[in-house]
């Protein structure tokens, strides 16, 4: 039986009730991402990407 794939906010969008965010999905081995407005593009990488391309953009500071 297929499950209904869950998606979460990314805490890293923020509080509140914006209506522009970040969703994430896990599937084994496999992190899916998408805009809340965009369902039907999604984006997905594997979860040591993902780490990578967080540690890097926290390392630049958000000043680029």
């Amino acid at each position: 039986m297929a499950q209904d794939t869950v998606w979460q906010k990314s805490s890293y969008s923020g509080g509140g009730d914006a209506p522009d965010y970040v969703e994430l999905t896990a599937t084994p081995g496999t992190i899916r991402l998408r805009e809340s407005e965009s369902h039907d593009t999604e984006l997905s990488t594997s979860p040591a990407q993902l780490a990578a391309f967080i540690r890097s953009v926290k390392t630049r500071g958000g000043d680029h």
